[in-house]
């Protein structure tokens, strides 16, 4: 966590001050409907964050009261992006752990004419909720005895009325202006088998009920959510109140949600590609899923980073999408060994050399302890074509005719020839090295600007290159919705040629391509067929002035 407060820690600082509280404890508490995506990234980091700066706990408890759009799948992916993420949970836990607690705190409510059942519809029950500026219409069950209500809810919970029939409801003011206290709806019927409790309950706690008890049954002290929620937070405070949970009771606290430019964050489109198979899953290196960002290579330390880089605050806005490419490539260009892989190969054959030699090539330059391998070189190179120019442009440092270029780690090359092809393009170069060049011992007293990288034709690989790009277009004409922004070029598969110390790599090493972008090994390699996603190229588009 940073060394400067946000608002958030100015609270939990004046509630340790006063005694409010004496150990913080928060919680990160997803729905398991899907994969993580990087908008939760920021939640995690504020949480876990807040427990390691506090010497607190954190933790993680799953939402899971609506078994139809739940699974043990999202469950597992959930846990596995935390810990890679780099957090360690104090409890794991689920809502449903607390279904029979919920259950009696229902029970209490109607005991104290502060819950009903009601056998409106949904359109019915938003029909009479009433608008911003007109009060809501009160149910014509709303004044069932306390003995009629315990009855029919009883029976609910025994399976007796089917879905959707019968809900029961908080009981509070249907001329309150805040929507969310006109009665809303705290259970309701749903036949449904839980993935953790199985077919025990046929009744389900609504999340603004549940929530509330979960979190002051826990003994957490600040539940921290998006600012979506912060209309919610009296219902919170009144459930917390009316079941008489003891003080300290929990304190909601809303932040701003994580937004990025260009960038789906919405859980159920991205189920959407998924069911579609748009993608190739949920961790396609595509997608902007925690476990995606993980196999397109992104380090769990970047995305930290980031979140800290961008604060936290009530206000929302939108991140660029290129400051979290920023953060990503200062981490690489710490982390990354260096390799040289050529996209489009240009033949040189050199014809003062003879035989081969191992040159020594360091693997990162900004490493703390620089390291070095061995790679081979011989008469026959590739370089890559767009470092050769017939008629080269003013300023040009890369090869020309008759003109000279560094070979990384290797020599000085002279052009001396070019055969073309019938069409005119470039078939091969014709080069030669000049004497007593070698790297880190030239002597050779020719002076050159560009330096290139190439390799070795005689056991240089050929590896499969993914080429990302976002999911979604750049909007145009106004037009925002997704399903009709979806990028049907965003992932292009090319071919490279590439030094052969690739083959001693494992899944998830990253790599970068020296002069072309950073490169991570996919799971999808096997038998010496190397897959390599795309992380990010060199080139910072960052501009913090946008």
């Amino acid at each position: 966590m940073s060394e400067f407060k946000n608002f958030i820690e100015d609270i939990i600082d004046s509630d340790l001050a006063s005694g409010k509280v004496t150990q913080v404890c928060t919680r990160f508490p997803p729905e398991p409907n899907g994969y993580l995506h990087i908008g939760h990234a920021k939640s995690l980091c504020i949480n876990f964050g807040i427990k390691n700066k506090y010497n607190g706990k954190c933790n993680l408890r799953f939402d899971d009261t609506n078994p139809s759009k739940e699974d043990q799948e999202y469950v597992e992916s959930i846990k596995r992006d935390i810990t890679w993420l780099g957090f360690t949970w104090d409890k794991l836990l689920f809502a449903s752990d607390y279904f029979d607690v919920m259950f009696d705190c229902a029970v209490k409510l109607i005991n104290k004419g502060l819950a009903y059942v009601s056998d409106e519809s949904a359109d019915e029950i938003r029909e009479r909720r009433g608008t911003l500026t007109e009060p809501g219409v009160e149910s014509p069950y709303r004044n069932r005895s306390v003995s009629e209500n315990l009855q029919l809810f009883y029976q609910m919970r025994n399976g007796v009325y089917p879905d959707g029939s019968k809900v029961l409801r908080a009981k509070i003011d249907m001329a309150s202006p805040n929507l969310n206290m006109r009665d809303p709806v705290i259970y309701r019927v749903l036949h449904a088998t839980h993935h953790n409790t199985g077919d025990k309950w046929c009744i389900y706690p609504m999340y603004d009920f549940a929530h509330p008890i979960e979190d002051a049954h826990e003994g957490i002290t600040h539940s921290i959510c998006t600012l979506e929620f912060e209309d919610h937070r009296p219902l919170y405070d009144w459930v917390v109140r009316e079941c008489e949970f003891p003080q300290p009771r929990p304190q909601q606290i809303e932040f701003a949600r994580l937004n990025i430019t260009n960038t789906i964050m919405s859980k159920r489109y991205l189920k959407k590609l998924v069911d579609e198979g748009k993608v190739m899953g949920w961790d396609d290196p595509r997608m902007p899923t925690l476990s995606g960002l993980r196999r397109r290579g992104y380090p769990a330390a970047a995305l930290r980073d980031f979140c800290e880089r961008i604060g936290v605050s009530k206000a929302n806005s939108e991140v660029q999408e290129s400051y979290l490419q920023s953060c990503v490539r200062d981490e690489l260009n710490r982390t990354a060994n260096r390799v040289m892989a050529v996209f489009d190969p240009l033949p040189v054959t050199i014809t003062n050399y003879n035989g081969s030699e191992q040159l020594s090539v360091e693997n990162n330059p900004n490493a703390d302890n620089v390291t070095y391998r061995n790679v081979t070189f011989s008469n026959r190179i590739y370089i890559d074509r767009a470092d050769f120019a017939l008629v080269p442009p003013p300023k040009y440092h890369r090869l020309k005719p008759d003109g000279y270029v560094r070979l990384k780690g290797a020599y000085i090359l002279h052009c001396d020839d070019v055969a073309l092809n019938d069409d005119g393009t470039v078939k091969q170069l014709i080069c030669s090295i000049v004497p007593n060049s070698k790297s880190g011992e030239d002597t050779s007293g020719v002076k050159v600007k560009g330096v290139i990288q190439w390799v070795n034709a005689a056991d240089c690989i050929d590896i499969t290159v993914r080429k990302l790009q976002s999911l979604l277009t750049d909007v145009q004409d106004g037009v925002t919705d997704f399903n009709l922004r979806f990028n049907a070029n965003s992932l292009q598969v090319v071919t490279a040629k590439a030094e052969p110390s690739l083959l001693s790599a494992q899944v998830e090493d990253k790599f970068q391509f020296m002069r072309v972008g950073y490169y991570v090994l996919d799971r999808d390699s096997a038998d010496g067929n190397l897959v390599f996603n795309e992380i990010v190229n060199l080139k910072d588009g960052f501009n913090p002035a946008i």
